[in-house]
């Protein structure tokens, strides 16, 4: 079971995807609408935060990604066809180095 989750909430289209991915199963209703939710945990939960400093939990230790970092975890998810990518998408969804100067040692 994991510690947090990142719920993605589905229209028309995110639905058929879902289903189309083998995952119909999934879907489950949050405050009358059809979701997701992936699960992540504390550590995963943690760099997301970093990442994205505005993402707000509710109290079931659940968040909504922005809109772009969304349709990155969906990608994953329709690829793997699996809801068990967070360890994968992790990687893109939060980039430390994201809006850092790189520097070079000069010899």
């Amino acid at each position: 079971m994991a510690d947090y989750y990142i719920t993605i909430f589905l229209d028309d289209e995110k639905r058929k995807v879902i289903e189309q991915a083998g995952l119909g199963d999934q879907i489950v209703e949050i405050g009358g609408k059809k979701a997701i939710q992936v699960g992540m945990s504390q550590k995963e939960q943690k760099k997301l935060i970093k990442g994205y400093p505005d993402l707000k939990f509710d109290s079931s230790n659940a968040c909504v990604l922005p809109e772009n970092a969304e349709a990155t975890l969906m990608g994953f998810i329709t690829s793997a066809k699996s809801l068990d990518v967070i360890k994968a998408a992790i990687m893109k969804l939060y980039n430390p180095l994201a809006g850092k100067e790189l520097r070079s040692k000069t010899f």
